[in-house]
């Protein structure tokens, strides 16, 4: 039996796709390790699946100044990011990388997200064995859309989404390239450049973990790029809500849920009074996800229920709409659910995200972060509340999302990779 290891890091809505992957993997028959940050080491053994921990807390990252601030105002410059990411990545990057590497070493193959591309080849090339990526997000350019993280969500025509793809590779490759080759250079490999990890990307074979009813297969990407549709996680172990929680939902119309993750910035309270405000403003019930940002209400509402975290696959087909801060994970989650979605987009992708569902008609047109107040946030509920054609755009896309099978879509590729 051949095993392959899964190479994941990141938000947990980074981390749930890989490990529905592996869950699927290790159901076909193949032995399958998932590399990942430590602090999810509960939630991945809690799903039977084996763990390989990596060096570096990302909550504590994220949770930090340097985190929080970008949040808040890194993200939307690439090169401002570029600084702040090689700075909240330092003290846990070789770690990492060794981790990682010493999780390989008795593997036949190798999975890997595309945005870690260059360690995942590096790995592959030490050991001489046969690499996949796979990605939550579009990474390589395309004429179809603008690149995820370009600060212009709005197509200007094929030859700009095409170059601002160009333009958006260089980023992540920036993001690690000094201690891609650091890692290179102890493993006795020769230097990594940005030509290497744009032509890695390109002829290496990828998984789109994304719904083709969402983003359908741009022609010009290479023959190499499967859109499979999203990799949900289905089974949420023993979760079960409280009665406390069961009487909320049951004691009114379907409540709004209101959540940004791991997403709060430097005020998380404010955020949570914007929310708690605007719930107030346009009249609706509301769940408020606390998450693992920290978003902390100062005072409680009798309309509204405070929860710290619960399966989006169980909440949100039970809410009239859900507000969220555009992750691809919790995108796919707010989709399948078949409910409009309000997005607050704070960084990097979200933008992306939020752009894709206004132009499809699933929500209303996204909020960004830097300019939330409550009279906008109310206005963007009440539209996805009340909009009869959005509802039903809504339920019909999360109805043929629901009709898919991604994990299954994607067995069949890394199969004939794999072998």
């Amino acid at each position: 039996m051949r095993k392959i290891v899964i190479l994941a890091a990141g938000s947990q809505g980074d981390i749930q796709p890989c490990l529905a992957l592996a869950k699927g993997m290790q159901a076909a028959g193949w032995a399958v390790s998932l590399a990942a940050p430590q602090d999810f080491a509960g939630f991945l053994q809690a799903h039977g699946v084996d763990f390989s921990a990596l060096r570096g807390d990302v909550r504590q990252i994220m949770a930090s100044d340097t985190g929080r601030e970008f949040m808040e105002t890194g993200g939307g410059n690439p090169i401002r990011s570029i600084v702040a990411m090689r700075r909240m990545i330092a003290p846990i990057v070789r770690s990492f990388s060794e981790d990682a590497y010493t999780a390989c070493r008795t593997a036949q193959g190798l999975i890997c997200l595309g945005v870690f591309a260059a360690f995942g080849q590096t790995i592959a090339e030490a050991l001489k064995i046969p690499v996949m990526h796979v990605e939550p997000t579009p990474l390589l350019p395309t004429r179809a859309f603008p690149a995820a993280s370009w600060p212009i969500q709005r197509s200007l025509g094929g030859w700009h989404n095409y170059l601002s793809g160009w333009v958006m590779l260089r980023v992540p490759w920036l993001w690690y390239s000094p201690f891609v080759n650091d890692f290179r250079r102890r493993l006795g490999l020769s230097v990594f450049t940005a030509a290497d990890f744009y032509r890695v990307l390109k002829t290496t074979p990828m998984l789109g973990a994304y719904s083709p009813q969402i983003i359908p297969r741009p022609p010009d990407w290479p023959p190499g790029v499967h859109v499979s549709g999203y990799f949900f996680l289905d089974a949420q172990t023993a979760w079960q809500p409280s009665p406390s929680l069961e009487a909320f939902l049951q004691a009114g119309d379907p409540p709004v849920s209101i959540g940004f993750g791991s997403m709060a910035g430097r005020n998380p309270q404010k955020l949570a009074g914007i929310a708690l405000e605007a719930l107030a403003q346009c009249g609706r019930r509301g769940v408020l996800l606390t998450g693992w940002g920290g978003l902390r209400p100062e005072q409680l509402a009798r309309h509204v229920f405070v929860l710290d975290a619960a399966p989006h696959s169980w909440l949100f087909p039970r809410m009239a709409a859900v507000v969220h801060h555009g992750g691809a994970g919790t995108t796919a989650e707010g989709l399948r659910a078949g409910v409009p979605s309000v997005i607050v987009p704070f960084i990097l992708d979200q933008p992306f995200w939020g752009a894709r569902v206004q132009a499809m008609g699933l929500g209303p047109p996204p909020v960004a972060q830097k300019n939330l107040t409550a009279g906008r946030l109310a206005e963007a509920i009440e539209t996805a509340v009340t909009d009869a054609a959005m509802r039903a755009r809504a339920s019909r896309a999360g109805a043929a999302i629901r009709a898919e099978n991604g994990v299954a879509n994607a067995l069949g590729v890394i199969e004939k990779h794999f072998g």
